[in-house]
């Protein structure tokens, strides 16, 4: 069986193309980094090490090499023999590899009728739908029937947490990449062509769209949190922060109040849920992947988005009628990081600004007046503690 993975960097390396190449696809990568795809097809593996607070495991990664992502015709002459095709290479990537996937499809389809599934491993909300967009813009009517009927656009919920990796974590080997043991890859199985890939770890799960908001509206909403208020009490990294009794409760607080809409949403057990929220927590904690608060919180403007994890998992829960009085400290403390982020004087005009234009939220709404009335609390450096008492007098339903 062959795969292709386009893009070997940290996600990639670090999770994707390592599990394909041990569920046993001869794995291709494709990427532009001239020094990564000499050292895959030289040495045809490359290290990962699983790191926690308790362990650390090596493992190689083998039979695997590389394409340089500027040699088209060798991608796209490999797309159209591949069995299965992964693609994280970021969201403002996405347009520029477009056409060479284009290609290589259509030459599939004169040569195969076999079905190809695309797992798409990207952290972007909609990403399905962009994807579509960007390829079938490039093929006629018939090409898009077939496209249809043989293409797998395959969402995919990345889990595993993968930061920066420093010289310390390479230790001596450019190509290593340390990641956590978590390894789970939850896929859309109402979106799959053929038969099912047999691939270790995957969930294959339908409605597809829990695991979406499940990503988007626990863990990347309990991460964005955690990173803000972190850095609001001068720590450095994440596990600096979740290890704060003040932290820790109010980010388990806002995952909570979204685990409960979810759980009301899509009729699923709130115990699994909140079995999850404890293991993400303790994830958090993971010393060894060294993650920072300003990693984890970086680009706020994205993450303030109406869709996105803080705004998106406010507008949620007020939808299920379900409390989200801790989510809201979050956003202060989102919208608090982005001012000052800009280097500009934090004020209540400029935070009511980001609100209305950026969030598409009305100050002078029940979500915009809670969001504000913590910021205000920020700005006049209210410690922790003292945000966390306003919690708990606040913690009833808003309408």
């Amino acid at each position: 069986m062959k795969a292709i993975m386009y893009g070997a960097g940290n996600i990639g390396r670090g999770f994707i193309g390592a599990t394909l190449a041990q569920s046993g696809y001869a794995v291709t990568f494709v990427d532009i980094s001239e020094e990564v795809v000499e050292h895959l097809n030289e040495n045809h593996s490359y290290p990962i090490r699983l790191v926690s607070n308790e362990e650390v495991t090596d493992i190689e990664i083998t039979g695997v090499d590389a394409i340089h992502g500027l040699y088209s015709e060798e991608v796209i002459s490999a797309i159209s023999k591949t069995d299965l095709l992964a693609i994280s290479v970021g969201a403002n990537v996405l347009p520029l590899i477009a056409s060479n996937i284009v290609k290589g499809i259509k030459r599939r389809f004169k040569t195969t009728e076999a079905p190809l599934n695309i797992f798409l491993c990207e952290n972007l909300v909609d990403v399905k739908q962009v994807m579509e967009g960007l390829l079938k813009k490039y093929l006629n009517s018939k090409e898009q029937s077939l496209f249809d009927e043989r293409i797998g656009l395959v969402t995919t919920s990345i889990g595993r947490m993968v930061p920066v990796q420093t010289q310390k974590m390479k230790d001596g080997n450019p190509m290593r990449v340390c990641v956590e043991p978590y390894d789970s890859l939850p896929v859309d199985r109402d979106a799959i062509k053929g038969e099912m890939p047999s691939i270790k770890n995957m969930i294959p799960f339908s409605p597809f769209d829990f695991y979406l908001k499940h990503k988007l509206y626990i863990h990347n909403l309990g991460h964005a949190v955690c990173a803000y208020l972190g850095m609001v009490a001068g720590k450095t990294f994440i596990y600096e922060a979740i290890e704060e009794p003040i932290i820790r409760h109010i980010t388990k607080m806002a995952m909570m109040e979204s685990g409960r809409a979810l759980a009301l949403e899509y009729s699923v057990p709130l115990e699994e849920i909140l079995e999850n929220i404890d293991d993400l927590l303790q994830r958090f904690g993971n010393r060894a992947l060294g993650d920072t608060c300003a990693r984890v919180g970086g680009d706020p403007v994205r993450k303030l988005a109406p869709t996105d994890r803080l705004i998106g998992a406010a507008v949620f829960c007020q939808r299920r009628g379900s409390s989200y009085v801790g989510i809201t400290v979050g956003v202060a403390g989102a919208i608090y990081y982005c001012i000052r982020e800009k280097g500009e004087i934090q004020s209540d005009k400029k935070a009511r600004r980001i609100l209305g234009e950026l969030c598409q939220i009305e100050p002078d709404s029940c979500l915009g007046e809670r969001v504000m009335g913590f910021y205000s609390m920020l700005c006049q450096e209210i410690s922790l503690e003292g945000v966390y008492q306003r919690i708990l007098e606040l913690d009833v339903l808003c309408y």
